[in-house]
């Protein structure tokens, strides 16, 4: 009897062991999911994608997940933007991470818009060991995963790597005035403007109404690229350029000439409206928008466009990223892990860029299954010097974005070029940029 006890006694300690070393694996983030028909329950999921082209493109990735985990169900919680990119579903989101009531996951952009509304707070889980078991590490570019990353730990997974200096254009506008190329520097924009300006056409696409300065502001910082190159447009956000550069006044002045040749009706154009606009009988002739324009276009199923980079930014690859991260207390963390997963693997980002209208971020993806546009850009994504998106939150911290917006917003009204770069001056003062 003595003898059986310690058998028990030494069984009971092993068990208590085996415990506490799978309670550290838990509070490191690690853990299997639950596989196939054994998950149960819900997934809800934060995004702003709701036009032609990001619903599909999105729904791409629920089929994949609902084909594996059949018995869990999806709540697509989509909003809108609104006022700046995916201002209403920020908004909301803001309320319920405060509210300690986060969605399973949600749409961010990589870099600065999570890290310094998020993580630096504490709410967001790191996922350098998902990023072990999948492989990611090895798949992703080194300087994505550097961009997803926080003090050397990776906190959201990205589904996608999108580009945003790029000029949109119909060649029948052109044309219309005797141009067969599109202009490669703003100075040949101005010549091709004038051309339209006189023939009653549009140049360039603009949608001020709802939002808030960001389309002004995604426009504003392609040329502030073109206009002072990627080592000062990159110190504007270490500190290294001030926002009272000649350089920013240069590339406002050019901003506030813009919108003599825009649409006229832009103060009252949605950004959501803008490619309804583009594609008109009326429409302007070009467009400066990242990528995801080739995805909206193409669920409309409309072919009278083509590409190049915006102007005076050839060799050049503005980078942003959609990616989605792991709140802390997410109510669903297995399914949450496990969508994560889906976006992260080839076969989920081959299924949803193609349709999206964006490379992956993985560099092992099928390029049968991508178009020339998007071949194109993949080419582009390895040979050209990258530079991160202010209006899609690679660059900077978003209260410093909202104030950018603002005074993108007060340019595109009162035309003083002189207050606007002011604000600009304030704004990185108050969010602190070069401290």
């Amino acid at each position: 009897m003595r003898k059986l006890s310690w058998l028990l006694l030494i069984v009971l300690i092993a068990g208590l062991v085996l415990v506490a070393c799978g309670g550290d694996d838990e509070e490191e983030g690690a853990g299997a999911s639950e596989g196939g028909a054994e998950a149960t329950g819900e997934l809800e999921i934060f995004s702003w994608w709701t036009s032609g082209g990001e619903v599909e493109a999105l729904q791409a990735i629920y089929d994949i997940f609902s084909a594996e985990y059949p018995n869990v169900t999806i709540e697509n919680a989509a909003l809108a933007s609104g006022q700046g990119q995916g201002g209403n579903m920020k908004a909301l989101l803001e309320t319920r991470m405060l509210g300690g009531e986060p969605p399973d996951s949600f749409q961010v952009h990589l870099g600065r818009e999570l890290i310094d509304s998020h993580v630096i707070a504490d709410r967001m889980e790191p996922l350098d060991w998902l990023y072990e078991e999948e492989g990611l590490y090895d798949v992703f570019p080194e300087d994505v995963v550097e961009i997803a990353s926080y003090e050397g730990k990776p906190y959201s997974v990205p589904v996608n790597i999108h580009r945003s200096n790029v000029m949109w254009y119909r060649p029948s506008r052109l044309a219309e005035v005797g141009v067969t190329e599109p202009p490669k520097t703003w100075d040949e924009f101005f010549e091709v403007a004038e051309k339209l300006k006189e023939a009653g056409i549009p140049a360039l696409a603009i949608a001020e109404q709802g939002s808030g300065g960001g389309f002004s502001g995604h426009v504003l910082e392609n040329i502030l690229v073109s206009v002072m190159g990627p080592e000062k447009y990159r110190g504007l956000f270490d500190g290294s350029t001030g926002w009272d550069d000649p350089g920013v006044t240069e590339s406002l002045e050019i901003m506030n000439r813009i919108y003599d040749y825009a649409n006229p009706d832009y103060q009252s154009t949605s950004w959501g409206d803008i490619n309804d606009r583009f594609v008109s009988d009326d429409g302007p002739a070009m467009m400066v928008m990242g990528d995801w324009t080739h995805g909206v276009l193409m669920s409309k199923g409309f072919e009278d466009y083509h590409w190049t980079t915006a102007p005076g930014t050839e060799g050049l690859f503005m980078v942003l990223s959609d990616s989605f991260g792991l709140p802390k207390n997410a109510p669903d963390r297995e399914n949450a892990i496990n969508f994560l997963r889906i976006i992260g693997s080839k076969e989920g980002q081959d299924a949803f860029n193609p349709i999206k209208g964006s490379i992956p971020a993985r560099t092992d993806g099928d390029r049968s299954k991508y178009d020339e546009y998007l071949n194109e850009a993949m080419d582009a994504f390895k040979s050209d010097e990258g530079v991160p998106s202010i209006q899609h939150g690679a660059a900077v911290k978003q209260s410093f974005l909202v104030d950018y917006d603002i005074a993108l917003a007060d340019l595109a009204t009162n035309h003083d070029v002189a207050k606007t770069q002011q604000m600009l001056v304030d704004a990185a003062k108050v969010a602190g940029i070069g401290e």
